[in-house]
């Protein structure tokens, strides 16, 4: 057997050889110097190579390791270079498939479904924006801790809702991976009452049709500021938000057209 004094120790020759460990592990000392842990083994009746890293980045005791895992292997059935390129081409589907890719997929099948132009953007604000910790994860490797802490996140900004929003929505795109063979399991199910639930404030409304009409006369007499009596007006003709008509420019009007073109600095300043 080896001792990782000789493997440090040993020395680059005119001519390749090699260093037994026993059970067919060996190291390969190459002209140049690179030391090459090598596996030979026996598997379906042919004498086969396995190639188990260099040294020093393998160190003798990773080595005997991997060999040994290679052996156990063996013993149940399985060639260790096929089952090697197996998980290779597993792992690059593991890492294709990531949060990132299959939000935005399911963002066009949405789409696709005809689903209003504000769905579609709040579902992206919230996937690609509030959750861009995920992007670049693999599915199948996101856990129910990693989740809880981006909707905690949002959940103490105040936005306690739009925590509970989120949820749902990742929620769906894992559903998504679920139905299209990317996933198992959905992790935003176990998170179902980790979240705080919003103390619901009803806002002030006039459902009475002569107070109604009392109101917009009195919005019609209002002889004080000009730019409030006309966005009052505006309120009622559009039905748009406060917040919107407040953060209205001239900019986003087509007079021609008639038309008014919310940007989404404010659509995001409203789901938030």
């Amino acid at each position: 057997m080896l001792s990782p004094f000789a493997v440090q120790n040993a020395k680059a020759q005119n001519n390749e050889y090699k260093l037994s460990d026993g059970n067919g592990l060996h190291l390969i000392v190459t002209t140049g110097g690179s030391k090459l842990w090598r596996l030979r083994y026996r598997f379906g009746g042919k004498q086969k190579m396995l190639s188990l890293g260099a040294f020093p980045e393998i160190s003798l005791a990773t080595a005997r390791t991997r060999r040994d895992d290679a052996r156990k292997l063996i013993a149940n059935g399985l060639d260790p270079s096929t089952q090697r390129k197996e998980d290779k081409a597993k792992s690059k589907i593991v890492a294709a498939n990531t949060f990132g890719l299959i939000a935005k997929e399911q963002l066009e099948k949405l789409r696709e479904e005809g689903k209003a132009p504000t769905t579609l953007e709040k579902n992206r604000w919230i996937c690609e924006d509030l959750a861009r910790d995920l992007t670049d994860r693999p599915i199948t490797e996101i856990t129910p801790a990693e989740i809880l802490a981006i909707l905690r996140k949002v959940e103490k900004s105040g936005r306690k809702e739009t925590a509970r929003r989120m949820r749902g929505a990742i929620g769906r795109i894992f559903r998504y991976a679920i139905i299209t063979l990317r996933a198992t399991t959905d992790p935003t199910f176990a998170l179902k009452r980790a979240l705080t639930k919003p103390v619901v404030t009803h806002r002030a409304a006039i459902t009475d049709e002569v107070k109604l009409g009392a109101l917009l006369s009195s919005i019609d007499e209002y002889d004080g500021w000009p730019t409030i009596r006309s966005a009052l007006q505006f309120l009622t003709l559009t039905m748009a938000r406060p917040s919107e008509v407040r953060f209205m420019r001239k900019s986003e009007i087509n007079f021609i057209k008639a038309t008014w073109n919310v940007p989404e600095r404010v659509r995001d300043a409203l789901l938030m």
